[in-house]
């Protein structure tokens, strides 16, 4: 049986509009929702609203200025939202060494954003709910409670450093730089 560590509301660590500060490149982020649409701002090279979610101070300010990126493409979106939001977290979680013990605390249990309103990166339900125990009545796609497993079983494997987050963005255009590898010594 899977077991579940299910989070909501930004008093949780796991959540994207959770405080805390972390940086990446030359910019100093105030929590993970803010890193992911000023990602989101250049991927589509609108360095307007991205200088905007820099300067907002509130997450519900950065995901209303994120609605506002132009041009704006789903597909592109779609293509690229998962490494933007791994890549912060990355930064997120490495850069908070209270915040990552509390990541790896959640070993051997899949993470669950039990927002009742989310259903792309939630589940589209409460933990309360008892559907929430059964992922075939799920009614959202658990988005970030998969990037989170997926970034914390890395952290797990390959200790703090594995991943850079340096995110490099551009129209259309989306790099994140993947786990290092230990290079064998040259004889």
């Amino acid at each position: 049986m899977v077991a579940y560590t299910f989070f909501f509301t930004e008093l949780n660590p796991f959540s994207q509009w959770y405080p805390c500060t972390f940086t990446v490149g030359a910019h100093t982020f105030s929590c993970a929702e803010q890193y992911m649409m000023y990602g989101k701002a250049m991927l589509f090279a609108d360095a307007a609203v991205a200088a905007e979610v820099l300067a907002a101070a509130h997450p519900r300010d950065h995901k209303a200025l994120g609605r506002k990126v132009k041009p704006y493409d789903e597909a592109v979106w779609r293509a690229h939202r998962l490494q933007i939001v791994k890549a912060g977290n990355h930064a997120k979680f490495t850069q908070n060494a209270e915040l990552l013990a509390q990541l790896r605390a959640t070993r051997d249990t899949l993470l669950v954003e039990a927002s009742p309103y989310d259903k792309i990166w939630g589940i589209g339900l409460a933990a309360t709910d008892p559907r929430a125990q059964d992922p075939a009545q799920w009614k959202g796609q658990n988005l970030l409670g998969k990037v989170l497993t997926e970034l914390r079983d890395e952290l797990l494997t390959t200790g703090q450093g594995g991943w850079s987050s340096a995110l490099q963005v551009g129209h259309h255009t989306v790099a994140l730089n993947e786990p290092r590898r230990k290079q064998r010594k040259q004889t």
